[in-house]
């Protein structure tokens, strides 16, 4: 692959991943702002964005940490909450089985909703999984600078703003999921799917560590396959029983 195509699909990665990227700005800056309020340290806030980069989960550990919380119920808790990137790593699987541990091990690291979002809507439109590193490279990295970046200016700013965590700000992720999700629903399924996962996410919000998140999620794939399944099988069954009617 020539230097210029790597280039293009990195810049293409970049320019797909924007608008979500302005979305996840305020909730970075809250999350900046959050150290400052639960009264950590600046390094320790900037550490864990820089290492965990997990986003939800990250307010759930500053919030532990600040509690003091033992690490290893910490970590614990982060990874049940980042469980969903199980479902994320299962269906990228067709799309990164034929590359190495140098491009995996970085991939793992810096998947997100977002980028996952991005990169398995391109790869579906285009078909051509050999474009997939340095395309999902640039959609990663500009999420991962920008997250860096928006805690530390929350932590500047939570400084001098420490009203700024009651400023709704996070709302902004919220509106840009749903954009990115509600164009694709073209199916039937689809629809069943996401009104399983809307009301099994209201059912368990109150469950500890977003643990319904996962349950939420998981029921809802379970619907969904189960429906699009039992659709097909009766669009297959349909045109037998006519002939057999006639």
């Amino acid at each position: 692959m020539s230097a210029l195509s790597t280039h293009s699909l990195f810049v293409s990665g970049i320019k797909d991943t924007f608008p979500l990227v302005v979305a996840a700005m305020p909730f970075g800056l809250v999350f900046g702002a959050m150290g400052q309020a639960q009264g950590l340290a600046d390094w320790v806030t900037l550490s864990i964005s820089i290492f965990v980069f997990a986003g939800a989960s990250q307010f759930i550990a500053i919030t532990m940490l600040a509690s003091g919380a033992a690490l290893p119920i910490i970590v614990l808790t982060v990874l049940i909450v980042n469980l969903r990137h199980m479902l994320y790593s299962i269906s990228l699987i067709p799309m990164v089985h034929d590359l190495s541990q140098k491009w995996r091990w970085p991939m793992a690291f810096t998947l997100t909703d977002e980028t996952f979002a991005v990169v398995y809507h391109k790869m579906s439109m285009i078909g051509a999984h050999q474009h997939l590193p340095f395309y999902y490279l640039g959609s990663s990295a500009f999420m991962y600078l920008n997250w860096i970046l928006c805690t530390w200016l929350g932590i500047t700013l939570g400084s001098q703003l420490p009203t700024l965590t009651s400023f709704g700000l996070d709302i902004a992720m919220v509106v840009a999921f749903i954009g990115i999700v509600v164009p694709h629903l073209t199916l039937p399924s689809h629809w069943i799917c996401a009104l399983t996962a809307a009301i099994g996410g209201v059912l368990t919000y109150h469950w500890p560590h977003q643990s319904g998140l996962l349950v939420s999620s998981l029921l809802a794939i379970i619907v969904g396959v189960m429906t699009e399944n039992r659709l097909a099988s009766n669009a297959h069954d349909a045109p037998i029983e006519q002939y057999d009617n006639e």
